[in-house]
């Protein structure tokens, strides 16, 4: 499936990473688990881990933040992340039912991979794949997160898959077929050149309010064109996580900052945190290394704060395309009592340019 740019469309100013995928950050990695089925109950589910740090550096802790635009969803470990600054080991991504799921499996792959680890708090967060997935028949388990974890592992700074893979194989989003999305930024700031990359799992908004570089796309691709889900409460009952990475050297307050952004990019495609929405946003920086079991001072490095608007609006670019992403990716799906969600055409698409 084309992705936004091979439609013709180019978001924003700042040139992409290589992949143009959060991927693009150094030691980051993305790994999906898809569940897809018919029978004996009907599966369109799965589960995205995001490593913040590659295998031989999994001890390291990150400076990280989180913002909460529309608070009716669950990530799992926030408190402490918002207390600390600290994010240590894998993100997940999943379904509103299997968050404990997928925390569980998150707990015990820390302690396999070191016996000696006491303490453990995964951060998981979900969004509601429930109309075109029967989710109250917990069909994720803990090998499948399991093999998410082993896929992020084997493909260390790897393409992401999106679409209707991982976490995002049930998703809806502006009536269309929605999922999980991807896209990068470099940024030349402070004397130095930094990379932002975003990733989303998109299940949010109303038709009418999709934008695409200011179109009314919800108005030109009406349901008379693509036919939208036959639940109207779809656009109020989803959600949007959105984790966002850099190589720039942030403190946590600075990652907290950057998590806001990600409501700009996700504004500008006509997310607005409708009350039934879960809209969590998540940022880490690799760009320091602080120890796991550190006893004394650690030194760390920041980029000034006038240094910061530069990767806020690289963010807010990122989160934008990532989510056009998604869109373009995402494959029509028929699921859950026969529910169809259709993809948006690309030919449409393309013809607004």
């Amino acid at each position: 499936m084309p992705r936004l740019r091979e439609l013709g469309f180019t978001i924003g100013t700042f040139p992409t990473g290589d992949r143009n995928a959060i991927t693009d950050v150094a030691g980051v990695s993305v790994g999906h688990q898809t569940v897809i089925r018919n029978e004996p109950r009907v599966a369109r589910t799965g589960v995205t881990i995001v490593n913040s740090r590659p295998v031989e550096a999994r001890s390291d802790l990150c400076f990280g933040g989180l913002f909460s635009f529309n608070g009716n969803g669950e990530m799992t470990g926030s408190h402490w992340l918002d207390e600390s600054g600290l994010l240590s080991g894998p993100i997940g991504i999943t379904n509103t039912h299997q968050v404990g799921l997928v925390r569980d499996a998150l707990v015990a792959a820390e302690i396999e991979r070191d016996p000696k680890a006491s303490w453990c708090l995964p951060v998981v967060g979900e969004t509601y794949d429930g109309f075109l997935n029967d989710i109250g028949a917990f069909h994720l388990t803990l090998d499948d997160v399991k093999a998410a974890i082993a896929d992020a592992d084997a493909h260390p700074d790897g393409a992401v898959a999106e679409g209707n893979v991982g976490g995002g194989t049930g998703m809806v989003c502006h009536g269309f077929k929605g999922g999980i999305g991807t896209s990068s930024r470099r940024v030349e700031t402070a004397g130095s050149i930094y990379t932002v990359g975003a990733l989303v799992q998109a299940n949010y908004g109303a038709r009418d309010l999709v934008r695409l570089e200011g179109r009314p796309v919800g108005t030109m691709i009406d349901a008379e064109v693509t036919p939208l889900p036959t639940d109207p409460a779809v656009a109020d009952a989803g959600s949007i996580i959105v984790v966002i990475a850099t190589d720039a050297p942030l403190l946590a307050d600075q990652c907290k900052r950057l998590a806001r952004r990600a409501t700009v990019g996700l504004a500008r495609v006509g997310g607005t945190g409708g009350n039934g929405s879960g809209d969590i946003f998540i940022a880490f920086s690799t760009g320091n290394t602080v120890p796991l079991h550190a006893v004394e001072p650690t030194t760390v490095t920041t980029v000034p704060a006038v240094a910061m608007t530069s990767l806020f609006n690289a963010t807010a670019e990122a989160v934008e395309e990532s989510i056009w992403n998604a869109l373009c990716a995402a494959e029509t799906m028929t699921g859950y009592q026969g529910r169809v969600v259709h993809a948006i055409p690309h030919d449409r698409l393309a013809a607004l340019r």
